[in-house]
């Protein structure tokens, strides 16, 4: 296996960060696009879990996460990550040249994925969506949201404690303290970016129809950061006709990092097989 890091450039930002897990002979390629707060790097296991198998992953950090620049947890509009997301894919296929190409979208990484997925781009093998934030959880308190909205249109950038509660990510208590101890995990979040999550959930709800890309559905049972009804609700409404909906029981809000990662593995995996 060969790791590498590197940078890229998208709209207005240069130096975006990006890792790459590659084996000798690539079969396809798989971009993650990591959830809040986090940053590829904690995407290790299941990179090379897919390395093994012959996938080569790409997986960046987005503005304002991990090793890339930007304030933490902010953006002027959603349509931010949108950019970041097409010029890494663009990024990558110059240097992947005429190979099948996924896409797997963690939390927040599964908005984006799926805001992405609306405009009917066209070239992709498919996407995995994994703990889908489409009915986030208590973080979506009334108050939160009205001061959120208040604040964007006047302190845009007034950044703001999600109180994200750690012990929900995962049952296993490696994974946890692992988050904890990460010195490029945050939890701060703008008042814009949280504007910007909830116009885009209601815009991919109002646009789910545009999307008939094979899909891969992930979602932990017990997920209290964001809801499962959430990924029932995506699996239901999605035009796809080629889709799958794994939901694992009692499971957390990280699936490739919780006590049933190796069932998640094997079903990312196969899922994976199947749509070369």
């Amino acid at each position: 296996m060969h790791i590498h890091e590197g940078y890229f450039s998208s709209t207005f930002v240069t130096g975006l960060f990006y890792r790459c897990w590659r084996p000798d002979t690539p079969k396809a390629i798989v971009i993650v696009i990591h959830g809040f707060g986090e940053h590829s790097g904690r995407y290790d296991g299941l990179a090379t879990h897919l390395v093994h198998r012959g996938f080569a992953v790409y997986a960046p950090d987005l503005r304002g996460y991990g090793r890339s620049p930007g304030q933490r947890g902010h953006i002027d509009s959603w349509r931010d990550y949108w950019y970041d997301l097409s010029m890494f894919r663009n990024f990558v296929a110059g240097r992947e040249r005429q190979m099948p190409m996924f896409v797997y979208g963690h939390s927040m990484g599964s908005l984006v994925v799926l805001d992405y997925l609306t405009y009917q781009i066209a070239g992709l093998q498919g996407a995995i969506l994994s703990g889908v934030l489409l009915e986030p959880g208590k973080v979506a308190n009334p108050l939160l949201i009205a001061a959120a909205q208040l604040l964007s249109r006047y302190l845009p950038t007034f950044s703001l404690r999600l109180g994200l509660d750690v012990r929900a990510l995962s049952r296993d208590p490696e994974v946890v303290e692992a988050y904890r101890k990460d010195p490029l995990v945050h939890n701060r979040a703008s008042a814009r970016w949280g504007t910007e999550v909830l116009k885009t959930i209601a815009a991919v709800k109002a646009q789910v129809k545009n999307i008939g890309d094979p899909l891969l559905i992930l979602h932990g049972e017990a997920d209290r950061i964001n809801r499962v009804e959430g990924a029932h609700w995506l699996f239901r409404e999605v035009s796809s006709t080629d889709k799958e909906l794994r939901i694992y029981p009692e499971g957390y809000h990280e699936p490739h990092n919780d006590l049933q990662k190796e069932q998640v593995l094997h079903d990312i995996t196969d899922w994976l097989e199947r749509h070369l």
